[in-house]
C-alpha cells in the first residue's frame, strides 16, 4: 500500500546562518532552518527540494542541522526533519547552449557526501559557487555528462519561461541539443509556472516523462504555490527516483499548480507600453504602440513549437489541478491567514480539505466563497505576462 505525499521541489535559499547572500534578491528570512520550519507546520508539506545546496554555505547550514538533531539521515537518502518532511538537496545550474541561449536544470543528489563532491567538481566552471544558479559555461549535454556520475536526478527547469528555459530560448526540441543517451539520464521535466500538462502535452518528445509543478519559491509565502501529489512506499530520495521513473505503481498522483493564467509568463507582453496581448498576436510588433520590444509568452511559444493543436496525454499523465494559492485570494490579509491556520492548522488542510461552512465561520462568506471558487477551479482570472503575475479578479 502506496503512502500519498504532498511535495515542491524547487526553493530557494536566501541567505546563511552566518548573515550572507546566496541568492538575491531574495528574503533574509528565506535560511534553510526557516524553510523547513514554514514547509512543514504552515504549508504542510511532506517533501521539499532546496535547490541552492550546491553552495557551500547551505551546506554548511546543513551540516549544523544535521549535528543538532533536526535533520536525520534516511536510509535511502535525504534528511527527516521532525519525523514529517523530507529534505532533499539540489542544485540549480544554469547553462548556455553555443547560439546563447540559457537554460535552468535542477540536480538531486542523495546526501550531503555525495552534493559536497558534486559542488567541489563544478567549483571549476562555475566563478562564484557559493551564490545561486550560477553560470556553468557549458551546454546542458555537458551537465547531463557530468551530473549523471553523481547517483543524481536530473530535470530540467521551468522548461518553456522566456528566459532561461529550454523551450523558451535554447531549443525547439530538447532532443536537438541532447542524444537518446543523454535524453533516458532526465530524470523528469519541470513545467514553470505558466503552464501546464495541456499545453505541454502537445511537444511529442515529452510524453515518456514526469511532470513536475514546483513553487520556484524565493520567499517563505512562496512556498507550496505549486506542488505534487506523490504515492511512494515511503519518504526517501530512493523512492522519489523510483517515482520519477514510475517504477512498480509509484507515480505522481497529481500536479497542482497555478492557472497558467496567473504565471508572470503566460501570454506575451510588450515591455515598451505594458500592454499584455490575450488574443494571440500575428506579427512581432505589438498591436498597442507597434514596439517589437516584446517578451514572448509561453502560450505563444507552445503554439509556436507544438507537434499537436491538441494535447496528446499518454496514459500515465496525471490530472493537473489548478490550485490558487491564499497569497492570490483577493481581500485575505495577514490576520485573516493567521486566523485560519491556527484553526485549520496548514494551507494544504485549508485549500483542500476544510468545509465551506467551516471556512466561514472564521473568515466570512466572501473569502470562503473566494477559497472555494479557487478549490473548484471557477475564479475568474485575469492573464499575466511580461514578468507580473495574473490575479483573481473581484
Amino acid at each position: 500500500m502506496l503512502n500519498q505525499y504532498f511535495a515542491d521541489l524547487h526553493i530557494h535559499v536566501g541567505m546563511s546562518e552566518s548573515g550572507k547572500w546566496i541568492k538575491i534578491p531574495t528574503s533574509r528570512h528565506l535560511t534553510v532552518r526557516e524553510i523547513l520550519q514554514e514547509a512543514a507546520e504552515r504549508k504542510g508539506m511532506n517533501l521539499i527540494g532546496v535547490i541552492d545546496a550546491l553552495s557551500p554555505l547551505v551546506l554548511a547550514d546543513i551540516r549544523v542541522l544535521i549535528e543538532e538533531g533536526l535533520l536525520v539521515p534516511v536510509s535511502g537518502g535525504g534528511y527527516l526533519y521532525k519525523d514529517k518532511l523530507l529534505l532533499i538537496l539540489g542544485a540549480e545550474i544554469e547553462t548556455r547552449e553555443l547560439h546563447g541561449g540559457l537554460a535552468h536544470t535542477l540536480v538531486f543528489t542523495p546526501d550531503i557526501d555525495t552534493m559536497v563532491k558534486f559542488s567541489a567538481y563544478m567549483s571549476q566552471f562555475i566563478r562564484n559557487i557559493n551564490l545561486s544558479s550560477q553560470n556553468a559555461h557549458m551546454p546542458l549535454k555537458q551537465l547531463v555528462q557530468i551530473a549523471s556520475g553523481f547517483e543524481s536526478l536530473i530535470v530540467p527547469a521551468h522548461v518553456f519561461t522566456p528566459h532561461k528555459s529550454l523551450y523558451g530560448v535554447c531549443c525547439a526540441r530538447i532532443s536537438h541539443i541532447l542524444s537518446d543517451k543523454d535524453m533516458y539520464k532526465l530524470a523528469a521535466v519541470e513545467l514553470g509556472l505558466s503552464a501546464d500538462s495541456i499545453m505541454a502535452d502537445r511537444i511529442a518528445e515529452l510524453n515518456e516523462y514526469t511532470f513536475f509543478t514546483n513553487s520556484d519559491a524565493h520567499s517563505l509565502d512562496k512556498i507550496a504555490r505549486e506542488y505534487n501529489i506523490l504515492a511512494m512506499e515511503n519518504l526517501s530520495f530512493e523512492e522519489l527516483a523510483k517515482t520519477m521513473s514510475r517504477t512498480g505503481t509509484r507515480q505522481v498522483k497529481a500536479n497542482y499548480g497555478l492557472d497558467p493564467r496567473l504565471g508572470k509568463y503566460h501570454r506575451t507582453f510588450c515591455a515598451n507600453c505594458n500592454y499584455t496581448d490575450t488574443d494571440g498576436l500575428q506579427e512581432n510588433h505589438c498591436p498597442k504602440c507597434n514596439s517589437s520590444n516584446l517578451i514572448k509568452g509561453v502560450f505563444d511559444r507552445i503554439n509556436e513549437i507544438a507537434d499537436y493543436p491538441k494535447p496528446h496525454h499518454p496514459s500515465q499523465r496525471p490530472p493537473y489541478l489548478y490550485q490558487i494559492p491564499l497569497e492570490f485570494i483577493p481581500g485575505l490579509g495577514k490576520k485573516t491567514l493567521v486566523k485560519l491556520l491556527t484553526e485549520f492548522n496548514t494551507e494544504m488542510n485549508i485549500l483542500h480539505n476544510v468545509s465551506y461552512e467551516a471556512l466561514c465561520e472564521v473568515s466570512g462568506s466572501k473569502l470562503a466563497d473566494f477559497i472555494i471558487s479557487a478549490r473548484t477551479g471557477t475564479a475568474a482570472i485575469a492573464a499575466g505576462g511580461g514578468g507580473i503575475y495574473g490575479r483573481v479578479l473581484k
